[in-house]
C-alpha cells in the first residue's frame, strides 16, 4: 500500500521494543512475530451532550498490544449491538493495528495481509467503545451493510505447537460485527474519492446474526400504529462461506476445521447464529429503537445455502425471501409467519416458453463426504436455471433474479397480497459476465438498478468468497413509447456505472441501493429521494496508477461502500473522482481479500412524493359511491368499482380500475372522459384479458376528486361500425394526496 506522510492516514511510529509476552509467543510458534502497534491516535467519541455535541479525548502514544487483547468496553450482545452516534460531521474513526509478520505463515497467509488480518482479528472497531443507549438506531439515510467479520485464533497468546498450521485454528470472530449500521448524514466535503469517515456505526456481532447478506427495512408500523423507525432484517447467507468443524480432538480447547464433509461435522460458530437459535433459514430482525436482536422468521427446510435476498411489500405488510436451497420464493407475513411460496422454475419458466424446471432435490449435507467446503457445486444450491437470487418489490409486482446468466423477471402482488400467477420475463441482462444479480432496487423516475457478484468461493484461508473484479452495476429503463420491435418493456443496452477504482471500474460485491440526495458539501438532502446510488465493492481504490493522486483521500485497501449521484453513468466519473467511499471495518491492510462485503440498504422515507410504477396509497374503499356523491336520479350503476389502485408514470398518475360487470353487459373494453374542467383523462385502446382498466389523469391537483365519465363497451360490437350499446357512468375518483411531479 502506498501511503503520504503528510496525510492523517499514514502509520504512526512502530514500538522499538519486543513485549516479553510477544517474545514468548514468537518462541513457541516457532517464527518471529512483530509487535503489533496502534496508528497514530485519532479523536474517540466517549460522551454525548445534551446539545449532540461531544467531549472528546485522544488515544495515548503507540503501544504494544497482543493480538485482541483489547475489547469493547460494553458487550454489543447485552443491547443487541453497538452504539451507533448521532453526532453530525464529526471526524471519527477506528483505531487500528499495524499487523506484520516477518515470513513465518505459510503461504495461504501470503494472500497479503488479508489472511492476517483475518486469522488473528487485529482490527478494533470503537463503535461500542464508549457506549450511551439512546432510543433509536435507524433514522431517515441510515445505510445498513453486511459482510465477513473477520477470524481469530482463539487462545493465540498461549501459542501454537511447532508444526500446527495457524490456518487449521483460525475461526470466524464472533465478537465482530457482520451487519453495522452507518451515519453517512455528513460526508465531510464535495466527492473527490475520497474516503469517508463516519461516526462510529451500530454493529450486531457474527455471535448474535451468524453470517447475513440480505436486508430489509419495514415500514416501521408498531402495534397498528406508525412510529416512523423502521425495524431492520438480515437473511443467513452462504456468500461468504461455509465452514464447518468437528468437535476438539488434539484438547487444545479449539474444535478442528474440516475442509470436507466428515462424521459429527457441525457449522462453526458465527456461521448461522447458532447460538440465538439460528440456522442457514433464519431471518433476523434488528429493532429500530432499541436494537434489541430477535430470530424473525425460518425457513427450516433450507439445508445451508441460505437466502438470495429479502423485499419488504410495504401495501400489504409482508416480506419475500428467495430460497437458495430450493429455488423458491417465500410469501412470509409482518410477524415471521410464513404464507405461502412461488416457484418460478414450475411456475415462472412456461410463462416465456421454457420448459419447467422442478427442484432437484439436493441439499447441503457437511457429514457427507462429497461436501467440499471450498466447492460451492457441493453446497447444495438448486438448478441454475431456478436458482432466484434478488427479489425487490415495485408498482404491485415482485421483481426477482434467476440464475448466473441473469435474467429479471416480475409477477404481480394481487390486491390481497397473493401471488397473482402472473409471471412475466422483463429481460435477459447484458453485461460482459454472466455473473448473478444478487440486488434489485428502483429509483423514483422508474429506472431498474441491478448489481453483479463474482462467482460465490471460499478459499480455506479466508481470504475471498467471490470472483472480485468484473461485477458490474448498471441501470435499465423502459423504453417510452414501447419499441414494438424488441420483446422486452425494458431497453436493450443498460447504462453502467464506474466502481471502484482498479482498471476496469467494475469492483461489485453485489449489493445496492437508492439514497437521498447530497448538496455541494456532502450533506444529505432528505427532500431529494433517490438522487444518490450507493453499492458494495471490493478494492475499491486500489489502483497503483493512481495511487499518489489517491493517497490524499485516505487508505487504497478499502473494502465497503461506493457513493454516488445516481446522474454519473459512463463514460462520466471514469474514474470514480466524483463518489465517496465508506469502508466496511476500518481496517486498511487487507488489500487482496475479495467477496468480504454483502448487501446494503437505506432507509428512504419519501412522505408526499411518488416514484413512477409505485403504488400509492389512496382512493376508497367500497361500496363504490362515496357519501357525498350519490349516483345520478339514485339509479344503481351498470359496473361496480371494487378497487382502484394508483401508480405515477413519466405521463402523470395512473389509475387501474378493477370493475366487476353485476349487471352481466358483457363489455371488455373502456373509453374514459374527463367530467373535471382542466383534467385531461386518457385510456388505452385495447384491454388485456383478466387485468385492471387503466386510464391517465393529468393536470389536477393532488388530492382532488376528478369526475371520470366511461362508456363500458364490447369491443366486438364497436369494430361493426355505427351505433353501439354502451354503459355508461360517472367514476368519482379520489385521486391521492402525493405528487407525480419530478
Amino acid at each position: 500500500m502506498t501511503s503520504n506522510p503528510e496525510t492523517p492516514w499514514s502509520p504512526g511510529p512502530t514500538g522499538a521494543r519486543r513485549d516479553h509476552r510477544l517474545r514468548d509467543g514468537a518462541d513457541a510458534l516457532g517464527f518471529p512475530l512483530i509487535p503489533l502497534t496502534l496508528r497514530r491516535s485519532r479523536r474517540i467519541v466517549t460522551t454525548r451532550k445534551a446539545d449532540n455535541s461531544i467531549r472528546e479525548e485522544r488515544a495515548g502514544p503507540p503501544r504494544l498490544a497482543l493480538i485482541c487483547a483489547a475489547m469493547p468496553g460494553v458487550s454489543p450482545v447485552a443491547n443487541g449491538g453497538s452504539f451507533m452516534s448521532r453526532v453530525q460531521g464529526t471526524f471519527v474513526s477506528s483505531l487500528h493495528f499495524d499487523l506484520h509478520f516477518a515470513g513465518g505463515l505459510r503461504r495461504a497467509a501470503h494472500a497479503g495481509s488479508g489472511l492476517l488480518v483475518l486469522a488473528l482479528a487485529a482490527s478494533l472497531w470503537l463503535g461500542g467503545a464508549a457506549q450511551a443507549q439512546e432510543t433509536q438506531i435507524i433514522y431517515p439515510g441510515s445505510m445498513a451493510v453486511t459482510g465477513f467479520p473477520g477470524t481469530i485464533i482463539p487462545n493465540f497468546d498461549e501459542g501454537l505447537p511447532p508444526g500446527v498450521d495457524p490456518v487449521d485454528e483460525t475461526f470466524i470472530d464472533t465478537s465482530r460485527a457482520s451487519l453495522r449500521v452507518f451515519d453517512v448524514s455528513h460526508l465531510g466535503g464535495p466527492a473527490s474519492g475520497q474516503l469517508v469517515f463516519t461516526p462510529p456505526p451500530f454493529e450486531v456481532t457474527s455471535g448474535q446474526i451468524g453470517e447475513v447478506f440480505g436486508l430489509a427495512y419495514d415500514d416501521g408500523v408498531r402495534g397498528g400504529v406508525p412510529s416512523g423507525i423502521p425495524n431492520l432484517y438480515a437473511a443467513a447467507t452462504s456468500l461468504h462461506g461455509v465452514e464447518i468443524v468437528t468437535p476438539d480432538a488434539d484438547k487444545d480447547g479449539r474444535p478442528e476445521r474440516q475442509r470436507r464433509g466428515t462424521a459429527g461435522a457441525t457449522f462453526m460458530e458465527g456461521q448461522f447464529g447458532t447460538e440465538n437459535g439460528g440456522g442457514p433459514g433464519t431471518i433476523w430482525k434488528i429493532d429500530g429503537i432499541t436494537g434489541q436482536v430477535a430470530k424473525f422468521a425460518d425457513i427450516d427446510t433450507n439445508s445451508g445455502p441460505g437466502i438470495g435476498n429479502l423485499a419488504f411489500d410495504p401495501v400489504h405488510r409482508q416480506f419475500f425471501a428467495s430460497d437458495l436451497d430450493t429455488g423458491l420464493i417465500h410469501r412470509i407475513d409482518a410477524d415471521g409467519g410464513p404464507i405461502d411460496t412461488f416457484d418460478h422454475g414450475v411456475a415462472g419458466r412456461p410463462a416465456h416458453g421454457l420448459a419447467p424446471v422442478a427442484d432437484d432435490g439436493a441439499v447441503m449435507d457437511i457429514q457427507g463426504a462429497a461436501f467440499d467446503t471450498e466447492d460451492a457445486e457441493t453446497w447444495g444450491y438448486t438448478q441454475d436455471e431456478r436458482r432466484v437470487w434478488a427479489v425487490s418489490y415495485h408498482g404491485g409486482r415482485l421483481y426477482y433474479s434467476v440464475g448466473e446468466k441473469s435474467e429479471i423477471w416480475s409477477v404481480g402482488i394481487a390486491r390481497d397480497g397473493t401471488f397473482a400467477g402472473d409471471p412475466r420475463w422483463e429481460l435477459t441482462v447484458k453485461a460482459d459476465k454472466d455473473y448473478a444479480v444478487t440486488d434489485i432496487a428502483f429509483d423514483n423516475s422508474g429506472f431498474m438498478y441491478l448489481a453483479q457478484r463474482g462467482p460465490t468461493e471460499n478459499r480455506y484461508d479466508y481470504s475471498r468468497f467471490a470472483d472480485s473484479g468484473k461485477g458490474e452495476v448498471i441501470r435499465y429503463f423502459r423504453e417510452n413509447p414501447d419499441d414494438p420491435t424488441t420483446e422486452s418493456l425494458w431497453v436493450e443496452a443498460p447504462q453502467e456505472y464506474a466502481v471502484g477504482f482498479p482498471q476496469g471500474n467494475r469492483q461489485s460485491a453485489g449489493g445496492l441501493d437508492l439514497q437521498y440526495g447530497y448538496d455541494a458539501d456532502g450533506n444529505l438532502d432528505t427532500s431529494v429521494c433517490t438522487q444518490t446510488l450507493v453499492n458494495t465493492g471490493d478494492k475499491l481504490r486500489d489502483n497503483p496508477e493512481l495511487a499518489e493522486k489517491l493517497a490524499a483521500g485516505g487508505p487504497l485497501a478499502v473494502h465497503g461502500v461506493q457513493i454516488t449521484p445516481k446522474d454519473l453513468v459512463k463514460p462520466a466519473n471514469v474514474p470514480p473522482f466524483g463518489s465517496w467511499f465508506v469502508d466496511f471495518d476500518g481496517y486498511f491492510e487487507d488489500p487482496e481479500v475479495e467477496g468480504h462485503v454483502g448487501d446494503v440498504a437505506v432507509w428512504r422515507p419519501c412522505e408526499g412524493r411518488a416514484g413512477y410504477y409505485e403504488e400509492i396509497p389512496g382512493g376508497y374503499e367500497p361500496p363504490f359511491y362515496p357519501p357525498d356523491f350519490p349516483p345520478p336520479g339514485n339509479l344503481p350503476p351498470c359496473l361496480d368499482v371494487e378497487d382502484v389502485r394508483y401508480f405515477c408514470t413519466p405521463h402523470g398518475l395512473e389509475a387501474d380500475l378493477y370493475l366487476h360487470d353485476h349487471a352481466g353487459f358483457g363489455g371488455d373494453s373502456i373509453k374514459a372522459q374527463s367530467r373535471t374542467p382542466g383534467v385531461g383523462v386518457t385510456s388505452p385502446m385495447s384491454h388485456a384479458p383478466g387485468k385492471p382498466y387503466t386510464i391517465d389523469i393529468t393536470g389536477h391537483y393532488p388530492g382532488d376528486r376528478v369526475d371520470v365519465g366511461l362508456c363500458f363497451y364490447r369491443k366486438s360490437d364497436k369494430d361493426k361500425g355505427g351505433y353501439y350499446p354502451c354503459c355508461k357512468m360517472t367514476l368519482p375518483l379520489r385521486t391521492p394526496a402525493v405528487s407525480c411531479e419530478r
